[in-house]
């Protein structure tokens, strides 16, 4: 028979905007995944993500969005918020036991933070940015 300990599934959660998926978030996916048995990622809706990047964003839709996430084998389940009322109740509810978030905001609030049993922060890979993709073909 298995303990009770065995059998409670290890889940993780990232956040953010993934407009345009590249490297850095392929990597950040993947060494969430690895942290975990369920992986949730949950993105900003066009209307946050407009209000927090201007309004020539996001290039792809919060349903192109989460179709896209949806497909990676290291995420099994998208959610889509609209202010940080709702994510900060989405992490609440769902109490993380890990919550995954890039290095860049160590020394920054981590919204939702106090709910997560543990918060890891992946490093950077390199540069790479959705801004920068944007910026290089010239759709911003």
């Amino acid at each position: 028979m298995e303990s009770k300990k065995s059998q409670h599934k290890k889940t993780g959660f990232i956040n953010g905007c993934f407009d345009i998926l590249h490297i850095g978030h392929k990597r950040l996916f993947q060494f969430a995944k690895e942290q975990c048995d369920e992986l949730i990622v949950a993105i900003d809706s066009d209307t946050r993500v407009a209000e927090l990047k201007g309004t020539s964003r996001p290039y792809n839709s919060e349903n192109i969005r989460k179709e896209m996430l949806e497909s990676l084998v290291f995420v099994d389940t998208v959610l889509i918020f609209s202010s940080e009322k709702e994510l900060i109740n989405l992490i609440k509810n769902l109490s993380p036991d890990i919550m995954v978030i890039g290095s860049d905001y160590k020394n920054k609030e981590v919204i939702g933070r106090q709910y997560a049993k543990q918060l890891i922060f992946f490093e950077r890979v390199g540069d790479h940015s959705t801004s920068k993709i944007i910026e290089n073909i010239g759709c911003g």
